[in-house]
């Protein structure tokens, strides 16, 4: 299969997310269709659209700019807790129905602010334990009528969504992405994911962690689709391999002395903390995977970055592809210069190179 080629769209409450231009409007609807319809025109499937207490909803604003679009798929980050499950099942299979089956929901399990939503605070195994039950519940009322399950954490009866969400082919539902290290993490994507998010570690990391999720598959008795796998990761992409690294060693001293704020979360998750522990084995890992700006406050997808011409950090993607990598979301800032940049020399470079191998 052909790769699936994100971006970001940051909808945040305050301009100048991870360096952003600030600009007046930054979360307007004109700006935000702007980047979503710029996904669009170079090369782009779609983007993914994060979640969080006190920023604008990531439902709302992927239904919005799914309106302004035709091709542009959302990854729209959600949380057991802020939506119920049948709730939610109903929003994004009404949303999925309207599209054409352009929706793709990422669930979230990290710390928020649940109390400001009226949610109760969890410790990590409950929050997981909850995950795994809003996935199940939500997939079974995706494909299923007449749903009841009365569980630890949510209970619905005789529940049947409409409409359904699209199905084409083998597609019967929105896929489901998920993201965590903890072994509770590993758990849920085992048995629940379609898609596990990585973020951007080394090669021999990622290939354990494979390994490690397809074993768990089968030990748990995984009954869906075989998990499928993704990589989230900052790609700082410039004409040629010098200007690349001067750029980005420039914005890590810049981090360093706070003019790019530190993002709150930076040391919050476990799969935060493996990040974090990557600098200690290196500056520079694999063929360029810069481990520096988690030093200075860099978290997420922000806090490793592949560096380098298009066909360097090419080359770096197909190194992850080889392991078994088929979902991709990638950012750089400011957002849109760099999704126009990277649209246009990187991504012919990842789609050439299936069809090359024969891929489609």
């Amino acid at each position: 299969m052909s790769p699936r080629l994100l971006w970001y769209i940051p909808n945040q409450a305050r301009p100048g997310h991870r360096g952003d231009d600030v600009v007046a409007g930054h979360n307007s609807l004109e700006t935000l269709t702007a980047q979503a319809t710029a996904l669009e025109e170079h090369g782009w499937d779609g983007a993914l659209l994060g979640t969080g207490w006190g920023r604008p909803d990531t439902f709302t604003v992927a239904a919005a700019l799914a309106a302004r679009t035709t091709t542009f798929q959302p990854l729209i980050a959600v949380r057991p807790g802020y939506w119920r499950p049948a709730h939610f099942a109903s929003a994004a299979a009404t949303l999925d129905h309207l599209t054409g089956g352009r929706v793709l929901v990422n669930v979230v399990s990290g710390e928020d602010n649940p109390a400001a939503y009226g949610d109760d605070a969890a410790d990590r195994d409950a929050r997981y334990a909850r995950t795994r039950e809003f996935m199940r519940i939500v997939r079974r009322l995706w494909t299923e009528e007449d749903v009841t399950h009365h569980g630890e954490h949510f209970r619905v009866t005789g529940s049947t969504v409409q409409p359904r969400p699209a199905v084409r082919g083998a597609r019967r539902h929105p896929p489901l992405y998920f993201g965590g290290a903890s072994p509770a993490a590993e758990r849920v994507a085992a048995t629940e994911a379609d898609v596990q998010l990585f973020w951007g570690e080394p090669l021999a990391d990622v290939a354990e962690r494979i390994d490690r999720l397809k074993g768990l598959a089968d030990r748990l008795g995984r009954t869906h689709p075989p998990l499928e796998f993704g990589l989230r990761v900052t790609t700082v992409v410039r004409d040629t391999t010098g200007e690349a690294w001067a750029d980005a060693e420039d914005r890590v001293a810049a981090m360093a002395q706070g003019r790019i704020a530190r993002d709150v979360n930076w040391n919050a998750a476990a799969g935060q903390r493996r990040l974090l522990d990557l600098a200690e084995r290196g500056e520079v890992l694999d063929r360029n995977l810069y481990t520096a700006p988690g030093r200075y406050g860099g978290a997420g997808a922000a806090t490793t970055w592949l560096v380098g011409s298009a066909a360097d950090v090419a080359a770096s993607l197909r190194d992850y592809q080889a392991l078994g990598i088929t979902h991709f979301v990638l950012s750089d800032t400011p957002y849109l210069p760099e999704l126009v940049r990277q649209g246009d020399r990187l991504l012919p470079l990842l789609r050439h190179k299936s069809r090359h191998n024969g891929v489609t």
